[in-house]
């Protein structure tokens, strides 16, 4: 063999230990170029090899990728403070809770998506001024909310709060926690993750899919809002009216006491008015 083939595997010798140094930042895949095959197949034909034993080792070790939320494992919950000030609707929310109203009083079999997408695009082509008026309505209500946020959190009901989640965030962080997380969820770390190698059609498909659950997700988060803001002012409207029937009835008990105090006089006027008359 002459010392032009020498430099030539010299050279693609080189180039291998770039590569190989290379896939241990960036590779996801386990599995070789065809450029690197072809140069492997042609090294082997002349009884050579150009890549180094620690390099084959080091692709032969099967790969270990973390993929998303591990399963079986503990997410924490937000602990939701029930004495916090309400926090206020925005202009779009307050622009649906007046208009869905009249709609529905128009269009009552209108399903609640139709209703959502008219009431979108009503709100889409709405004059500047008209939207501002709601925009600065909702302003006001969260400048409101902050002066309450910030006088609620100075109260001795806040400090409460506050060191019961500080004390349950120190247990949930305790030795004894994560000896439990860490030994049920080993195995799922090992073997319920994703190795998609990337720019494949796997990884694309896998992306799309992604893509449009969380748009899904994100779709039906909005339509959930909009249905608790409706139940909400639904249920000030329900409280409201309980309020009125309630003066109403007692009003009513008022009125029918009156009348039967009435009655009562007036049975007795009578009944010594004709007290004297004979009886035929």
């Amino acid at each position: 063999m002459d010392l032009n083939s020498l430099g030539s595997l010299s050279n693609f010798d080189t180039f291998d230990d770039d590569v190989s140094k290379e896939s241990n930042d960036l590779t996801v895949d386990a599995g070789e170029s065809p450029f690197l095959s072809s140069v492997s197949q042609a090294a082997i034909s002349h009884g050579l090899s150009i890549v180094p034993e620690e390099t084959q080792e080091h692709h032969s070790e099967p790969m270990k990728r973390k993929g998303g939320w591990t399963k079986g494992k503990k997410r924490k919950k937000n602990v939701k403070d029930m004495n916090a000030p309400k926090q206020p609707l925005s202009g779009y929310l307050r622009f649906l809770n007046e208009r869905r109203e009249l709609i529905r009083q128009e269009k009552p079999n209108l399903s609640f998506a139709e209703m959502s997408k008219q009431l979108g695009n009503e709100w889409s082509h709405l004059a500047q001024h008209e939207k501002q008026r709601y925009l600065d309505d909702a302003e006001r209500e969260k400048e409101k909310y902050m002066k309450d946020l910030e006088a609620y959190k100075k109260t001795e009901t806040y400090k409460t709060f506050k060191q019961q989640i500080d004390k349950k965030g120190k247990d949930d962080e305790s030795p004894e926690f994560q000896g439990v997380t860490s030994t049920g969820c080993k195995d799922e770390d090992e073997s319920g993750t994703f190795d998609i190698p990337i720019f494949t059609e796997e990884f694309l498909d896998h992306n799309k899919v992604r893509d449009a659950e969380l748009r899904q997700l994100r779709k039906q988060t909005t339509e959930l809002e909009e249905q608790n803001a409706i139940l909400s002012k639904h249920t000030d409207n329900m409280r409201q009216a309980v309020e009125r029937l309630e003066v109403e009835a007692q009003h009513q008990r008022q009125t029918n006491q009156a009348l039967l105090s009435h009655l009562e006089a007036l049975r007795t006027c009578l009944t010594s008015s004709f007290s004297s008359l004979p009886l035929p």
